[in-house]
């Protein structure tokens, strides 16, 4: 069954079509990693299924309610469709636990308490309990960005988006990030992932799109794109990017 689906969607920027009929389903538990290069479409896909963009054609599905710009819609799409950012995006004067438990409390008018267990729990889940106190600025980028996934996972969502979530961390920090999404992609979280991190890509996602031009290129296992790769724009990235 398909959690997310898009049907000929286009967007433009002025006279720049950013997306070009683009059409693809998601899975319920399937993870699926975008690739190409800057400039391709890739996270402004992203941001219109969450619809943080609107489009200017074709159709976007999630959980077979389609999305429209109506705030009642949006705000029910928002609850079921998490997004982390490349930037972290964290309350810099609010505690690690007050940044998860704020939106439960004041969005969704949750008790404290509930929302203070919820909270330790979805630490747990990213090893940061221990940071429960804690500021953002006392931790380093890779505690923050798995803060902001622990802050995600608190909404409980049926899919969730990642924007070159490690884009802007330090080598070494990149691995506990990677080590995160891919214990969620084990626990049967769907998840669509914009990332340049090819060999992690090849290691959890389900299905490769290849975008290029703002179209969708090419489709496939891992190792169908990786190591077959159909078309020569999917060869020239794939011999730069591995």
């Amino acid at each position: 069954m398909s959690v997310v689906r898009l049907n000929a969607v286009r967007k433009r920027f002025g006279p720049l079509e950013v997306l070009k009929d683009v059409s693809m389903e998601v899975e319920r538990g399937n993870v699926v990693v975008i690739i190409g290069r800057s400039g391709s479409g890739k996270s402004t896909l992203l941001r219109c299924i969450n619809g943080l963009e609107p489009i200017d054609g074709g159709e976007i599905f999630v959980n077979d309610r389609k999305l429209t710009r109506d705030e009642r819609s949006l705000r029910v799409l928002r609850r079921e469709v998490g997004f982390v950012f490349q930037a972290y995006n964290l309350f810099p004067h609010l505690t690690v636990e007050r940044n998860i438990t704020i939106g439960l409390t004041v969005v969704h008018k949750m008790p404290l308490p509930q929302a203070r267990e919820i909270a330790a729990q979805v630490l747990g889940k990213v090893g940061l309990l221990d940071k429960l106190d804690a500021y953002p600025d006392e931790l380093s980028g890779g505690q923050q960005q798995r803060v902001a996934i622990a802050r995600c996972l608190a909404l409980s969502p049926k899919v969730m988006l990642f924007d070159e979530v490690t884009s802007a961390l330090d080598p070494e920090l990149k691995g506990e990030v990677l080590k995160v999404i891919a214990e969620l992609a084990q626990d049967g979280m769907t998840m669509i992932l914009v990332t340049h991190e090819m060999q992690f890509a090849r290691s959890v996602a389900d299905r490769i799109v290849f975008m290029n031009d703002g179209r969708i290129w090419e489709v496939g296992t891992p190792e169908q794109v990786f190591s077959a790769p159909k078309t020569p724009e999917m060869r020239l990235f794939v011999s730069g990017a591995l």
